[in-house]
This record gives C-alpha cells, structure tokens and sequence, in this order.
C-alpha cells in the first residue's frame, strides 16, 4: 500500500514562489513514476508536472513550463514541485500523485494512469 502526504501549500501573491512536498510511504520508492495535478473549483483536474521513477525523464504542462520544476529525493522518498512566478491562475488545489511503472523513464502525464493519490494541498496566489 502507497500513501502520499503532501504539503507546502498556502497563501502568495503573485510572482512569488512555493514548494511542495510528497512523502511517499512504502518500501517502492524507486519504482513510481511521480506526478503533481491541480484542480481549480469548477475546473478539471489537470496535468502539472511529471517525473520518471528513474528521475531522468520529466514532463511538464505548457502553463507552467519554465516556472515549475519537480524533482525526487529518494533517501526521503519525497517528490517535490518547486513553483516560481506563481500567477492567479495557478489558484488550485495541488495533489500528488504516483504508480508502479516498469519502464524507467516512462513519465506519466494523464490522472488515468495513476492508481495513488494524496489528499491535496491548497495554493492560492493572489494579484
């Protein structure tokens, strides 16, 4: 069984920064490929950023490409997304989430491909 706990969300104006973290339990770290999603309120879940279980791969969503970065610290067995020149319209609700993957550098980009998901964490970024 794989639980993910994330946290680091919270309250930022606009141009500011924020990361968040996932903590992975679960003996399998190296084995999930990780990915972060958003849901703003009345919106669909979305494709943020993705990574490989063998960190050499990513994958990011045009929206945020050149602003977000995720990476993996597998002693800590912890994903993180480091978000920068946050704008309004990063306001969401930020989940985590991971599944087993054979390939290593398979980066999983769509919510279906993914069995494991932590409770989210709030982002709000005012103007």
């Amino acid at each position: 069984q794989v639980q993910l706990v994330e946290s680091g969300g919270g309250l930022v104006q606009a141009g500011g920064s924020l990361r968040l973290s996932c903590a992975v339990s679960g003996r399998t770290f190296s084995m999930y490929a990780m990915g972060w999603f958003r849901q703003a309120p009345g919106k669909e879940r979305e494709f943020v950023a993705g990574m490989s279980r063998s960190g050499t791969g990513t994958s990011f969503a045009e929206s945020v490409k050149g602003r977000f970065t995720i990476s993996r610290d597998s002693a800590n067995k912890t994903v993180y997304l480091q978000m920068n020149s946050l704008k309004p319209e990063d306001t969401a609700v930020y989940f985590c989430a991971a599944d087993f993957v054979v390939s290593a550098p398979s980066v999983l980009t769509r919510a279906s491909q993914y069995n494991y998901w932590g409770q989210g964490t709030q982002v709000t970024v005012t103007s």
